[in-house]
């Protein structure tokens, strides 16, 4: 029997205990910042956020590259000889991470590829499903447990605020914000990915604790996820009371499982301090 390795980017925020748990191999994106380029993971958050304070600037990120895709999906068949690797991929409409990965997986035999159309929770939603599934079935043959996965893409819900919209407005990866207009810096737009792209698509006015309580709320009416798993986002700086009113309103709609994953460089980067968000996969 071969062994099957998942793997994916740092982009999915994919918090490090359950990585080391399932044995989930990830690659780092990159950050760049006064003109030195971090790995992503290798530098703290607060460091982003000091950054922007001191420039007004955000960092800019870049997908890992197709050399470093290559002896990534070498290293990991040297550790596990003659396994088959299933990536699942960050989002191929925000960033050529994914098309890099194909460029390096061309000289490479057994690598399925697939295409997540998501990140940070929405990507961490689909590789822990594939955890589940080859938990459950170690021996599952890897063409089917790659249709199951890509069968769970569509699925995948992500839904975010930002804790500070300057950040997201520095960073122009939402494609529609200028909607917002005049009102930008007194509102709280609702960012979510659709068909792969970032898009904001609603907007709440208030304070964070409001805003939040409604974004779950809108999202838990909007979207039938599996109460068998939902995954908080925030990014640091976010307040702990509005965590623990999060985690009461996941109880009372009768979710059995609540994760908490801190947003990585990737994320922060774009969405700045004190932001939230929630993932799940809908039934």
């Amino acid at each position: 029997m071969r062994r099957l390795i998942l793997s994916t980017e740092s982009g999915a925020d994919l918090p490090k205990e359950l990585a080391d748990k399932h044995n989930v191999q990830v690659v780092p994106m990159h950050v760049i910042m006064d003109g030195q380029d971090y790995l992503d993971g290798s530098l703290p958050i607060t460091d982003i956020y000091n950054y922007y304070e001191r420039t007004k600037k955000i960092p800019s990120t870049t997908a890992t590259n197709s050399h470093e895709y290559h002896e990534f999906f070498t290293k990991i068949k040297n550790d596990f000889p003659d396994c088959i690797i299933i990536h699942i991929g960050y989002t191929s409409k925000a960033s050529s991470s994914f098309q890099n990965a194909i460029i390096a997986s061309e000289e490479l035999d057994d690598i399925f590829l697939i295409d997540a159309l998501n990140v940070t929770g929405g990507l961490t939603a689909i590789v822990m499903y594939a955890v589940t599934l080859l938990k459950n079935e170690p021996t599952i043959d890897p063409v089917r447990l790659v249709e199951m996965i890509e069968s769970k893409v569509p699925k995948s819900r992500l839904a975010f605020v930002p804790g500070k919209l300057e950040f997201l407005r520095a960073g122009g990866r939402v494609s529609n914000l200028a909607y917002l207009g005049g009102a930008l810096l007194k509102i709280k737009p609702r960012i979510e990915l659709i068909d792969g792209n970032l898009v904001s698509t609603k907007k709440y006015r208030g304070k964070m604790d409001g805003v939040t309580e409604k974004l779950m709320r809108d999202y838990l009416n909007q979207y039938d996820i599996d109460r068998e798993q939902l995954y908080l986002l925030y990014s640091i700086g976010l307040d702990e009371r509005i965590k623990q009113r999060m985690d009461e309103i996941a109880k009372e709609t009768g979710f059995k499982n609540v994760k908490w994953i801190q947003a990585g460089a990737m994320i922060s980067t774009h969405a700045g301090p004190g932001g939230f968000g929630l993932a799940g996969l809908e039934v």
